[in-house]
């Protein structure tokens, strides 16, 4: 199945301007439920309707209307025309406003990600900008409208290409909901953390992680089908420990000997 472009401009900065598409870099692969009628288990089915008439509705007949007052009826409708008249020109295209290093973006301002590929004769500048981006350790901060959406972007250079995260605003970031309390840490505790950090350090490999829930439930729903018995998911026993200390020293001891574990025994050389 051919992966179709979620979106298609052209990156500016300067004067200069790169033909792109964006592809969605992510899928989900969380397992897909149908709502059922618990008696006959008949799917349950979600119509649009009118609520003035009650006739179901085609997307054809479903307009965009803003309601400005607390009246049912208080309705300002936008047409497609309007949204258009909404963007400017660097509205149209993924304009760059500045360069900037990735450690000063906080991590809560990402949301999704998307793979940049140049379209036909921006292939030159691309990789020229991505060359560029990779030998300063830069990043762009950039704007676009996606839909009928505003989007702040950081494009991230990669050995492969280019990437584009879209961003919150930062008046879409809640602010934390309660303060967390400044406790002074006693400084055994914290060497023995640190401790616990460093035996725990190991290079990201994505390869490593899977979603064993998800692996679970099909193990499950395979034996529905099947009709065998449902076992629970064996449960780890944690060890009752109260004081903090004694909790990090268990935990070193454990993570030294899940190392010990991991490490591949050297063949002795033949005499």
């Amino acid at each position: 199945m051919p992966v179709r472009t979620t979106h298609k401009g052209a990156i500016s900065f300067g004067l200069v301007h790169i033909p792109v598409g964006l592809y969605k870099a992510t899928q989900d692969n969380d397992i897909k439920f149908n709502q059922l009628h618990k008696e006959d288990h008949a799917r349950i089915q979600y119509k649009k309707s009118c609520s003035g008439c009650g006739k179901e509705m085609a997307s054809g007949d479903i307009i965009k209307g803003f309601r400005y007052a607390d009246s049912q009826d208080d309705y300002v409708v936008l047409t497609n025309e309007d949204f258009e008249n909404a963007k400017s020109e660097k509205d149209r295209g993924i304009h760059i406003l500045h360069f900037t290093d990735i450690s000063s973006i906080p991590s809560i301002f990402y949301d999704e990600s998307y793979h940049i590929v140049p379209e036909t004769g921006g292939d030159k500048a691309f990789a020229l900008l991505r060359k560029a981006m990779l030998d300063e350790g830069k990043v762009a901060i950039a704007k676009t409208v996606m839909g009928n959406s505003g989007k702040l972007l950081t494009i991230l250079p990669t050995e492969e290409g280019m990437l584009i995260s879209t961003m919150y605003y930062e008046d879409e970031i809640r602010e934390i909901p309660k303060p967390v309390a400044n406790i002074e840490v006693n400084k055994a505790e914290l060497d023995m953390a640190k401790q616990l950090i460093t035996s725990m350090v190991q290079d990201f490999n994505p390869s490593l992680y899977k979603d064993e829930y998800q692996e679970r439930l099909r193990e499950i729903i395979e034996n529905k089908i099947q009709g065998k018995e449902i076992v629970s998911a064996t449960q780890d026993q944690a060890p009752n420990i109260i004081n903090l200390m004694e909790a990090l020293e268990a935990s070193l001891k454990q993570s030294k000997g899940t190392t010990k574990k991991r490490r591949t025994p050297t063949k002795k050389k033949e005499a």
